[in-house]
């Protein structure tokens, strides 16, 4: 008897939730979607970022957040603060590489991670990625003349 190996869901390790904007403007808080216009809401997310080489970083922030389009926007400004803060001690030589915010888990994962009672591997399989990356640019308000078609 040959057993077929084809995994039946072949998605089961990558799961995906979630939009997401990393806002680099620091004078636009983005309180209406730029995405939809409806006003956005200040929701708490266990975001996952990735800063090279290799280190894994969880850190409970509170976002920008369109439930209609299921779009989390985190601030850049926010985010390289508490990093820098967080290994300026203990990793040094890792602060200000580049990373990517590439994704978030449960709260009670974040909790376990927190309390280092989940190993890194552990913890890469836990993880939701999101769906798709969106990037918005900010045109300042002011009198432009109309486009000739």
């Amino acid at each position: 008897m040959v057993k077929n190996s084809v995994n039946k869901n072949p998605d089961k390790t990558i799961k995906k939730r979630h939009r997401f904007f990393l806002n680099f403007y620091s004078d636009c808080a983005f309180t209406k979607c730029p995405k939809c216009d409806s006003k956005t809401k200040l929701r708490k997310f266990p975001l996952v970022i990735h800063i090279e080489p290799k280190q894994l970083f969880l850190l409970n922030k509170q976002c920008k957040y369109c439930p209609n389009c299921d779009l989390i926007i985190a601030k850049k400004q926010e985010i390289e603060p508490l990093m820098a803060a967080t290994f300026v001690q203990t990793n040094p030589q890792i602060v200000g590489n580049n990373y990517v915010v590439m994704g978030t888990v449960d709260k009670k994962d974040w909790k376990e991670g927190d309390k280092s009672l989940l190993s890194p591997s552990e913890m890469v399989g836990r993880i939701y990625v999101f769906k798709d990356v969106w990037n918005f640019e900010v045109i300042p308000a002011g009198w432009y003349p109309n486009e000739e078609k």
